[in-house]
């Protein structure tokens, strides 16, 4: 049986050949040097991505729930790769065959794009959640407001949440709010449950984002309106590629954003979990004060 590194640089290398073809593709459509450099750095990247799993995979096999995970993390990988690679191809394929007008051909462009871009943000949250568990990132600790930083974020995604017909709001108290930790992780923290809430909460829902200062720990809670997770799923959510059972969650993204904060937050020695609620959703961490 070939092993696990194997495995991943046959992928990886299957990943370029087919983005190579898009590339290939592309020029010959006369699409803009842009895109074209933007394919061309998606080819690196992937082999790159998928490299670093196959490490990584060698790095942790002294367990066997470890090689279990790694080969979880690269079939996941490979499902998430095949759908946007596949409709790439079939869509270069129409167009280079001619035989789709020019209206369609500039459709089937900007579907091009979004499936680039999708590609492109999987990739870099695949370096990003990498870099987490290998600890190669560089942390900038200090004393934090977060109440600052919760009214800062709530305020940039609001547009969004505008957009989707979604009330944001934060609800913060009197009382000071300092935490040590890293801001800008932390605020990477709050985009993604703030963001995934907002995702997943129906036009005229809410989501709110809450904190309080307790002992030892400052709580942040993002709660939300929405369909909420199945029981089932909750113990998991947090597990990469994870989008949980109900199809209706499963649409946005590849599963990496809860992931990803998992990763943050327990470096910062906090926790995060899915807290029970009546309806909708609440998503808690915690951050040490000291």
């Amino acid at each position: 049986m070939r092993s696990l590194r194997t495995q991943a640089i046959l992928t990886a290398v299957g990943v370029v050949v087919l983005l190579v073809a898009l590339v290939v593709a592309a020029r010959e459509m006369f699409v803009s040097e842009r895109d074209a450099l933007l394919a061309a750095i998606l080819v690196l990247g992937a082999a790159v991505v998928w490299l670093r799993i196959a490490a990584l995979a060698d790095r942790q096999r002294t367990t066997e729930r470890a090689e279990e995970m790694r080969r979880k993390l690269v079939a996941d990988v490979s499902h998430d790769l095949r759908t946007p690679i596949a409709s790439l191809r079939l869509l270069v394929e129409a167009v280079d065959d001619e035989v789709v007008d020019e209206e369609t051909r500039r459709r089937y462009l900007a579907t091009m794009r979004t499936h680039i871009s999708s590609l492109s943000t999987m990739i870099d949250d695949l370096f990003e959640l990498s870099r987490l568990e290998a600890g190669e990132i560089d942390w900038s600790m200090r004393q934090v407001e977060l109440a600052l930083l919760v009214d800062e974020t709530v305020a940039a995604m609001r547009p969004e949440a505008r957009a989707r017909h979604v009330d944001l709001r934060a609800q913060l108290g009197d009382e000071p709010l300092s935490a040590h930790a890293d801001p800008e992780r932390i605020q990477r923290v709050l985009f993604n449950l703030i963001r995934n809430a907002i995702h997943h909460t129906p036009a005229d829902g809410s989501v709110t984002v809450r904190a309080e200062a307790g002992p030892d720990a400052i709580e942040v809670e993002v709660a939300d309106t929405g369909e909420g997770i199945a029981p089932p799923d909750r113990s998991a959510v947090f597990e990469p590629f994870n989008r949980g059972s109900d199809s209706s969650r499963s649409g946005d993204g590849a599963g990496l954003g809860l992931a990803i904060s998992r990763a943050i937050v327990e470096t910062h020695g906090g926790r995060i979990w899915i807290a029970p609620a009546e309806t909708g959703t609440r998503v808690r961490f915690s951050l040490p004060v000291r």
